[in-house]
């Protein structure tokens, strides 16, 4: 049965991985069974986080530009929108004893800001120390697509940020990262999202009901 108690719950991946989906999907599900749960997002879930949030995935600058956000000005931003969003939503809702989904967090700083664009770990992590305030998630889904199915989800999308234009081989480059960062850790789960939905969101579940025993 069930017992109520704090559980962190992250969806990773690139760009068209379907984690949005997936994750509004379990949301659905542990909603249905009456558990405390809350579905947010990075960069974002607070007022203050989804202006940051703004600021990092509008491009502001014209092609023609000299000028573009330096990889630790673009590290930082996406920091402080996650010092935020920690400690007026995450935080408290653990406090609640509330199931927190989260579509994105710490992984996806190491895999796109580290491994992508080469920004010194030691850096992240230091901040990390200060900010995760012991905050590390329960489970981590980390779903993992086909070059085709990538291109053919990013080409249907009618609204675009920057981190939607980047090439192929950036995304591919991440995904590896995310595959390497969930090696030998038990409570990582890889799992192919080019799958059918069906099975997948069963997959999902049934991993989450596992972990909370819900009947």
């Amino acid at each position: 049965m069930y017992k109520r108690k704090p559980f962190f719950i992250v969806f990773e991946g690139v760009e068209s991985c379907g984690k949005s989906f997936k994750s509004k999907k379990l949301f659905k599900q542990l909603k249905k069974k009456k558990i405390p749960t809350i579905l947010t997002r990075e960069p974002g879930g607070t007022k203050s986080s989804e202006l940051i949030r703004n600021l990092i995935l509008k491009d502001y600058f014209t092609k023609n530009s000299n000028e573009k956000f330096d990889k630790y000005t673009d590290t930082l931003l996406y920091l402080a929108a996650r010092n935020e969003h920690i400690i007026n939503k995450i935080k408290p809702a653990l406090l609640k004893k509330k199931i927190v989904i989260c579509d994105r967090f710490t992984d996806s700083t190491l895999a796109y800001q580290v491994y992508g664009k080469k920004v010194d770990i030691n850096f992240i992590n230091n901040i990390h120390k200060k900010i995760l305030s012991g905050v590390k998630p329960n489970i981590v889904f980390i779903l993992k697509v086909s070059k085709r199915i990538s291109r053919n989800r990013l080409k249907k999308r009618k609204t675009k940020n920057r981190y939607d234009n980047f090439a192929q081989s950036f995304y591919t480059k991440a995904q590896r990262s995310f595959i390497k960062l969930a090696k030998n850790r038990k409570n990582y789960f890889v799992l192919n999202s080019s799958e059918n939905n069906n099975n997948l969101e069963k997959k999902i579940f049934h991993i989450v009901k596992n972990y909370l025993n819900i009947k």
